[in-house]
């Protein structure tokens, strides 16, 4: 599985503050999703459009079967994150933003107020995470089961279209 991470961060973009989220997504998916590696590894600013572009061009291109983000899912005006990827979706996946935001309830109330969304773009799943390192890690861990059959459906090498389905020996 090729795996992307976009960070979302004016600050970071603009070198006024490290970027420790993209690292840790980028250290819990070798240790959660066998077999996976991070392809490319980009800080972006807040911007709908700069967002959106890279990731149609992830998902275009075929670079990325899983494209991870990591920030702009708060309130504030400039978290623009959700916005741009329901820009580019072909279809959410809504399952997967519950998920996320009941496993990290309990620890963190404000974690309901988290608008994550994932989405198929093409043959690319799309996941935002949480700006915090570590919400967006367990984020991560919350979902990390079944990502890896997520991506194999969406190659049709599993799921109703592939051969040897249910739907098929039917």
């Amino acid at each position: 599985m090729r795996v992307a991470i976009l960070t979302i961060s004016d600050r970071s973009y603009h070198g006024e503050r490290a970027d420790k989220g993209g690292p840790a997504v980028a250290d819990a998916v070798i240790r959660l999703l066998v077999g996976a590696v991070v392809v490319e590894q980009t800080i972006l600013p807040d911007e709908r459009d700069d967002i959106a572009w890279n990731l149609k061009r992830l998902a275009d291109t075929g670079a990325a079967d899983l494209v991870l983000t990591t920030g702009g899912t708060g309130l504030s005006p400039r978290d623009v994150t959700p916005q741009a990827t329901l820009d580019v979706l072909d279809y959410e996946v809504p399952g997967l933003a519950e998920v996320m935001r009941e496993a990290t309830r309990a620890s963190v109330p404000t974690a309901i107020l988290s608008r994550q969304v994932a989405a198929v773009c093409g043959r690319t799943l799309i996941v935002n995470l949480p700006g915090s390192p570590r919400g967006a890690v367990e984020c991560l861990e919350a979902v990390a089961s079944v990502l890896g059959h997520a991506v194999t459906t969406l190659r049709g090498e599993a799921g109703d279209d592939h051969p040897g389905s249910r739907a098929e020996r039917r």
